[in-house]
């Protein structure tokens, strides 16, 4: 997920219940449940690096009592310097606690992650496997709307008792965050009870004459009953529209047929580059376009992309690579990112490579 879902999640957990047992809870768990994202420091080495190692370590449940020590050390180490001060008299750091705490932040991190179809490595370094449940976009305004709720409405009407004179007693907002939590997971199974429908109307029919080996289905964030379908057949890849309300499949007119490219040297050397191997592992859908450059020799440019992310209606293809070979496929360049579709282009442009 983005990063604020996260941290609104740690904020939620912390008012919760969770900060009346230990003074800096709520700000521990607010940390520690993005922190797992500090991968992104492995973007200094390039975007390809960064791809690789992108919700490795620190999105394992090996890795998250590391990145939960390393919060705890930024925690108390502002909390030194700032004097030690605390609001409640009387109510001390239990730093024990706490680590728990960011272990548990960490953990729901990786829920999170695993919502969406990106997916997550929760195993590693012992598998490399990727998990995703496909059931929520990777920006879910329903619960931005329930955790935003549940942390602002409890101080809205904090602010209104203060006025008449009411006091509560302990920390605020326990009920507005519980109620965002456990809405969280009531979406969660509304979301996955859809999920489960559009990927069986999927299932159920044709394409082309031509039965499902797999099948998957990925929401839209405006729309979590519409989602964008992907068919594999023996010979070709379906892209269709699939609605879970009903459930129903767009008719064939309404269908992108892309047929699975035929294996070369060219293919199989760009597989087995760096970028290859991991946008392989990574990708659920992988489909690849060779095209030979304008070039004194042969320049090769094979791209990679995975039909998770073609959604009908939506332009943008995110998460795309390229890998540019020579004539005796040899890596020249690997290319990825959000820019990669516009390197892509210069190097189509280039009338030759080095």
């Amino acid at each position: 997920m983005e990063p604020i879902t996260h941290l609104l999640t740690g904020a939620c957990l912390g008012r919760a219940g969770l900060n009346r047992k230990t003074a800096l809870a709520t700000a521990t768990l607010t940390l520690a449940a993005e922190a797992p994202d500090i991968d992104i420091v492995a973007q200094v080495r390039g975007p390809v690096f960064g791809f690789a190692h992108h919700r490795g370590f620190t999105h394992s449940f090996l890795g998250v009592p590391l990145v939960a020590a390393l919060v705890i050390a930024v925690i108390y180490a502002i909390w030194r310097l700032r004097g030690r001060p605390i609001k409640v008299p009387g109510r001390l750091p239990r730093w024990g606690l706490l680590f728990l705490y960011a272990c548990l932040a960490g953990w729901s991190h990786i829920l999170l992650d695993f919502t969406n179809n990106y997916g997550v490595r929760p195993f590693w370094p012992f598998s490399e496997r990727w998990y995703s449940w496909d059931i929520v976009f990777i920006v879910e305004p329903l619960l931005l709307a329930l955790l935003i709720g549940g942390l602002i409405l409890p101080s809205l009407f904090a602010l209104i008792n203060d006025e008449i004179g009411v006091r509560a007693r302990g920390p605020k907002g326990r009920v507005g965050a519980t109620v965002a939590l456990i809405g969280m997971v009531l979406t969660w199974a509304v979301r996955d009870f859809e999920h489960r429908r559009a990927v069986a109307a999927l299932e159920a029919r044709s394409y082309q004459g031509a039965n499902p080996i797999r099948a998957s289905a990925y929401p839209y964030w405006w729309n979590p009953f519409q989602s964008s379908g992907v068919v594999e057949t023996k010979n070709f890849f379906a892209i269709v529209l699939v609605d879970s309300l009903t459930p129903e499949v767009d008719p064939d007119s309404r269908m992108t047929l892309i047929y699975k490219p035929e294996e070369t040297s060219i293919t199989l050397a760009a597989k087995r580059s760096y970028l290859g191997r991991v946008y392989l592992d990574w990708a659920k859908y992988p489909i690849t376009e060779t095209e030979q450059l304008p070039a004194e020799r042969p320049i090769y440019l094979v791209k990679f992309r995975d039909l998770r992310y073609e959604y009908p209606g939506l332009k943008r293809r995110p998460l795309t690579a390229a890998v540019v070979l020579n004539e005796n496929l040899q890596v020249i360049s690997e290319i990825f990112g959000a820019r990669s579709q516009k390197a892509i282009e210069e190097a189509e442009r280039r009338p030759g490579a080095e």
